[in-house]
């Protein structure tokens, strides 16, 4: 009886064991093919959609060998596979498929504050419209403002202001991310760091960066 015993508590440690490694090593492997075939290799926004699914396809059938090897991995790495599928699935249907509108007070000229540049946003890999503004207030800051911009949502989008002209994905390599969108709609502002260029940083950019896709531009000119 205490060696049945005995064999029971050392299956459970290695069992627990198993879920230790195969967990991080499973979430970490199919984030890094994800990363790579939805936001290196794929050409286009839906395109990304596209090669995400595959490469989860792919991904099962590359974790199948060592689910046989290794029968402790097998149920480790079975449902963080599907856990994973389907967080992301929930995530990106979350972000992409629903509106954040926000009506945030945004800075303008007078008053003290100058309106140093501005433009139009017109769409890259998604229609858009709305005005971009780069203002210094009267306290010193300077700040991007957004107004009525309206463009499609996406996972993980951001605010980029891009050196040079950007007509497609490979041209924003030259960056100040000012952080996370607020919204897809509506207005909103962000503080522009001290020391940012505005002549050389001259186009704001709505970044997807989990796709590695630009949605929108507004190249800005001297008010």
């Amino acid at each position: 009886m205490d060696t049945t015993a005995s064999k029971r508590s050392t299956g459970r440690s290695r069992g627990w064991w198993a879920w230790l490694i195969g967990v991080p090593l499973t979430v970490a492997f199919l984030l890094a093919g994800l990363w790579i075939f939805a936001g290196v290799l794929a050409p286009g926004y839906y395109a990304s959609f596209v090669l995400a699914a595959g490469w989860f396809v792919l991904a099962m059938f590359l974790l199948r060998p060592v689910r046989s090897r290794v029968r402790a991995l097998d149920r480790p790495i079975r449902y963080t596979y599907l856990a994973t599928a389907a967080v992301l699935v929930v995530v990106v249907s979350l972000t992409t498929f629903r509106d954040d509108t926000v009506d945030e007070r945004a800075v303008s000229a007078g008053s003290g504050n100058e309106q140093l540049s501005s433009g139009q946003f017109v769409g890259v890999a998604h229609d858009a419209s709305g005005t971009a503004a780069a203002v210094r207030v009267a306290g010193g800051e300077t700040k991007l403002t957004l107004t009525d911009l309206d463009t499609d949502n996406g996972p993980d989008l951001r605010v980029y202001l891009v050196a040079g002209t950007v007509e497609g994905d490979s041209d924003v390599q030259d960056f100040q991310d000012l952080g996370a969108l607020k919204g897809n709609k509506g207005t909103q502002q962000y503080t522009i760091p001290p020391d940012v260029d505005l002549d050389r940083y001259a186009t704001v950019v709505i970044w997807c960066r989990a796709f590695t896709v630009a949605f929108a531009k507004a190249p800005l000119a001297s008010s």
